[in-house]
C-alpha cells in the first residue's frame, strides 16, 4: 500500500507571540502578513489562554500546545519568542 500525497496547503498567516516579561500582560501578540480579521480573532483567543501566565507556570505548556494546535487548524504559521538565551 503506498502514501497518498500530502497536500500542503499555503499558510493563511503568521502570528508572532512574544513573552514580555513578568510585568503583566506577560504576553505580546504580533502578526505579519495575513487577514487581519483572522488574525485578530487568533489573537484574542491566545491571549485569552496567556494573558496571565509567565513561561515557568506548569499550565502555560498545556496552553501552548492548545495554542499551537488552534494555529494549525487555522493555518497560521506561529512563531513563540520565550525570552530564553539561547547561549546557555
Amino acid at each position: 500500500m503506498s502514501e497518498a500525497p500530502v497536500a500542503t496547503e499555503p499558510s493563511r498567516g503568521h502570528a508572532r507571540i512574544t513573552y514580555t516579561g513578568a510585568v503583566s500582560p506577560h504576553w505580546a501578540v504580533y502578526s505579519d502578513f495575513g487577514d487581519p480579521n483572522l488574525l485578530e480573532e487568533f489573537r484574542a483567543r491566545v491571549l485569552a489562554r496567556l494573558v496571565l501566565l509567565p513561561r515557568n507556570d506548569p499550565q502555560f505548556r498545556r496552553n501552548q500546545e492548545r495554542v499551537n494546535r488552534d494555529a494549525e487548524r487555522e493555518r497560521i504559521s506561529v512563531e513563540w519568542e520565550l525570552g530564553y538565551n539561547d547561549a546557555q
